[in-house]
């Protein structure tokens, strides 16, 4: 079996057996959730940004040739050689179209799960449609296995349907905040639309008929469409269930409601007047409001715009412009085809030992509870504690598995050096869960885990297994099982 490991894939690694679970049975959504027709998951199966499944699996890079910007956002700040810095509109380095291509070439053959090159930033890739589309040509031509994507505030997008469609980029992502340019004066700073600059609330309603227009050109040239939607504590938290309402009937099939980043240090207008971001909690809330119109998705990373690898993991800097444009392209669809066929047993290696888990025990009356997993990937708990730089959060009530988001977290695991200060930390971001899951653990973070009142669990199998498990035992210990 070739097994994803670490972000490449090796057939030398193997796999344990994937056995069925104890009790419960699992899934992958609430029954809230609205499901994808066939055809639009057998379209996005091996993209990570689209797919919840895919993520765990495929890797995807973003190639910065965009850098210019035709909105100012009071959430961005676009910033240039940043390695340390993890969020949107990011790059260390801008490349020209010919250097993303090789990049991409370079790439397609170092990590063959890679599987999609998207365009989204850091400004917008339809305010640099020259070197937009030049990049995808490029790709395209000497690439064609490899999905194309773009990312945009939406304002030209109507002006740009064709050539997209003709390009065959079958993935749109536009930022859409809001429906009320009453609220979007508070969101957005300008507008630069043919030529001249509209502030607050003419600027907004520009902006907003242009994002439904892109939205509608989208559907009629049957382009996949993801939207998403920054959450604003205090402007627009209560608002997006009916932004939701709205881009559901445009035709969008997949809706990215993520957390406003706001730090003094980004220094966006947000972060410097004191706007807070909200609480894991309070994105959930929303999210499960909307989740009952259409398919959520909740595995966004909010990546860089120069970002490589898997979600959740950022392998950019292996790939500064000094080191890959030295690199020979390495391309080989051969090869590429290989690996993603073994990917695709391991799934259905993995979906039957899910479908293995129902033993037919029903929980009642049960709660439901949160727990944290150290994972690389793959679908498996398979991470020692002190390596994670994030935690996957999953809601488990007995009958299913449910993947609601991840948390980011400082890697304990320092040398020695900080580790209480990093505990703390880690602790105020699981705090709600009721038990970790990890291929290992040391004594010290576990006994002061169990202080705590969070169970550690020490495993390596699929997630939902042990997540199964872990919840009959949690329950029995209750004594509140039916």
């Amino acid at each position: 079996m070739i097994l994803p490991s670490d972000g490449l894939l090796t057939s030398s690694h193997q796999e344990p057996a994937l056995t069925p679970a104890k009790s419960g049975g699992c899934g992958c959504d609430s029954s809230t959730t609205v499901e994808m027709d066939q055809k639009v998951q057998e379209r996005i199966a091996k993209h990570p940004c689209y797919s919840e499944d895919a993520h765990h699996h495929y890797a995807r890079m973003h190639v910065a040739v965009a850098p210019a910007c035709n909105i100012q956002c009071n959430y961005c700040n676009r910033k240039y050689d940043c390695a340390n810095e993890s969020r949107p509109g990011v790059v260390s380095e801008l490349l020209t179209p010919e250097e993303a291509a090789h990049k991409a070439l370079v790439i397609a053959g170092k990590i063959p799960q890679m599987t999609v090159v998207g365009i989204a930033g850091p400004g917008d890739p339809l305010a640099n449609p020259e070197k937009t589309f030049r990049t995808f040509e490029l790709i395209a031509d000497k690439a064609p296995d490899i999905q194309l994507c773009l990312s945009t505030n939406g304002l030209m997008l109507s002006e740009y349907v064709d050539k997209i469609k003709q390009l065959n980029i079958d993935h749109v992502t536009i930022t859409l905040n809001t429906i009320d340019p009453e609220i979007g004066a508070k969101i957005y700073s300008w507008v630069h639309y043919k030529r001249k600059r509209y502030r607050g609330v003419e600027g907004a309603r520009i902006l907003l008929e242009k994002q439904i227009e892109g939205l509608q050109a989208l559907q009629e040239a049957d382009i996949l469409c993801k939207v998403n939607s920054v959450m604003i504590p205090g402007i627009n938290d209560q608002h997006l269930i009916e932004v939701n309402k709205m881009i559901r009937e445009k035709g969008a099939f997949l809706h990215n409601i993520m957390p406003l980043i706001s730090a003094p240090e980004h220094g966006t207008h947000f972060g410097l007047t004191g706007q807070r971001g909200p609480t894991p909690k309070e994105v959930k809330a929303v999210q499960d409001n909307c989740a009952g119109n259409m398919k959520m998705m909740r595995h966004c990373r909010q990546c860089r715009a120069d970002a490589v690898g898997l979600l959740g993991e950022d392998r950019s800097q292996e790939f500064t412009k000094d080191k890959f444009l030295e690199m020979s392209p390495e391309y080989d669809l051969e090869q590429r085809t290989a690996v993603h066929d073994g990917i695709e047993k391991f799934k259905q290696e993995l979906k039957i030992a899910k479908q293995n888990a129902r033993t037919g025990k029903e929980f009642t009356h049960n709660p439901k509870v949160l727990v944290a997993v150290a994972t690389k990937g793959g679908g498996l708990v398979n991470q020692h504690f002190g390596h994670a730089k994030e935690f996957q959060i999953y809601e488990v009530d007995g009958n299913e598995v449910s993947f609601i988001g991840h948390r980011k977290i400082d890697q304990y695991c320092q040398g020695g050096f900080g580790e209480e200060a990093t505990f703390e930390h880690i602790m105020a971001a699981i705090a709600d869960c009721k038990a970790v899951l990890v291929a290992k653990i040391g004594n010290c973070p576990q006994e002061k885990l169990h202080a705590a009142g969070i169970q550690t669990v020490e495993a390596y199998d699929v997630i939902e297994k042990v997540a199964l498990e872990f919840y009959e035992e949690y329950v029995k210990g209750l004594g509140t099982r039916d």
